[in-house]
């Protein structure tokens, strides 16, 4: 009974993120062999795709402003993907060694109070990444229809013209026309692209879920180590064991999330600075469009904000949360009856005090933390530089 409810659980908390990863080469768990790297070249070719056509289309020189800013938009969203791709392949034994620490945990949970607190972390980055997913899923498939039904001159009208430049999912139709790409091939292309557009949501989203569920389970182990703290029983014997056992098990749970710190932080720093900047340029872009009652526009920039503003908000909320579990060590530990420890014991707690005086936290770049301030300074900066825009747009 006890084996096939651990199973459950590792069913519940973990399934999702395998059917995510898997299919693009990054699920930590999977045999890292000739397969997987193919999955992965696989996943990281349709990302690129995402840079290479939009970036060809710049260059060419015959795109309208509302195309270059679609084209700076895609360009940076398959950086993002191609990136991550390429970073969790090369990190990927921080994560294999946090998600086997998982799959343990799950076997030695010992009472019903461990297993829901794993078990809400669970909920919780099912609840983040699900959402956010399906609407990347979504806005892949608004972009695929939007030739064919955004635009009365558009593609499919002219499909049989061929002096018109056809429209595609991605910006690509000067590209196309220099390749010198069949009119009948164009169903088949958009469809293509569209699928690419889906690898990169996977590359960018779905290694971003996968990231921020273990993270969710880290804050949960610490969860569950503060409570043995606060509950910890100075009566019972072997008291320098038990206790010494927790502070190895605070070592080890420090220890795998330097790990993750460690191997997001530069991914972090260049999706803060692609967000920060395409916050921006869509914001201006979704004002041009409010402006000439463009609504196609409207509905591209804000499914664009909404992905991205998404993104910062899940990162900046698990780091607060990492955060904010880490320190509360020292206080669970105040709660505690450390009057009684021994003296020997309890010149132990300094060493954890100091610990947690300078937690492990993400950080992007390794000197900017991901948290809530961050966060607002963030939307701070940017709705400031879009009023500016604004007023002079209106003068």
């Amino acid at each position: 009974m006890a084996g096939e409810r651990w199973k459950d659980d590792i069913a519940y908390a973990m399934t999702p993120f395998k059917l995510i990863a898997w299919p693009i080469g990054v699920w930590p768990l999977q045999d890292y062999n000739f397969y997987s790297l193919l999955r992965s070249v696989l996943g990281t070719c349709g990302a690129g795709l995402m840079v290479l056509l939009p970036f060809i289309e710049l260059c060419m020189g015959h795109t309208d402003a509302e195309e270059n800013v679609d084209c700076i938009m895609f360009i940076c969203c398959g950086t993002l993907g191609v990136l991550k791709m390429i970073w969790f392949r090369i990190y990927a034994n921080s994560l294999t060694d946090n998600y086997n620490s998982a799959l343990n945990d799950y076997l030695m949970i010992k009472n019903e109070e461990e297993r829901a607190i794993m078990k809400k972390h669970a909920y919780i980055g099912r609840m983040i990444s699900c959402p956010m997913l399906c609407f990347s899923y979504f806005s892949c498939i608004m972009y695929g229809l939007i030739p064919f039904f955004g635009d009365k001159r558009n593609a499919v009208l002219n499909v049989t013209n061929e002096d018109a430049i056809l429209k595609y999912a991605l910006p690509s139709g000067y590209t196309m026309e220099y390749i010198n790409t069949p009119a009948s091939m164009y169903k088949i292309l958009c469809f293509i692209q569209v699928a690419a557009m889906i690898l990169s949501t996977n590359a960018n989203i779905g290694n971003d879920a996968l990231f921020l569920n273990i993270t969710l389970h880290i804050c949960g182990q610490v969860k569950i180590l503060r409570a043995h703290f606060i509950r910890f029983n100075i009566t019972s014997p072997r008291v320098r064991d038990r206790f010494n056992a927790l502070i190895q098990r605070h070592c080890y749970l420090t220890m795998l999330t330097r790990e993750l710190a460690d191997m997001i932080s530069f991914v972090l720093l260049i999706e803060l600075f692609i967000i920060s900047i395409l916050l921006c340029i869509m914001g201006f872009q979704f004002m041009l469009a409010l402006k000439s009652n463009d609504t196609v526009m409207m509905t591209k920039s804000l499914m664009v904000q909404s992905a991205f503003l998404t993104q910062l908000t899940m990162y900046s909320f698990i780091g607060n949360y990492l955060k904010s579990e880490m320190e509360d060590i020292r206080f669970s530990i105040y709660q505690s009856n450390w009057y009684n420890f021994p003296p020997k014991l309890m010149k132990n707690l300094v060493f954890i005090f100091m610990q947690t005086e300078s937690p492990v936290i993400l950080q992007a770049g390794n000197f900017i933390t991901i948290n809530l301030s961050t966060y607002m300074s963030i939307l701070k900066s940017s709705f400031s530089y879009l009023s500016v825009l604004r007023i002079m747009l209106e003068t």
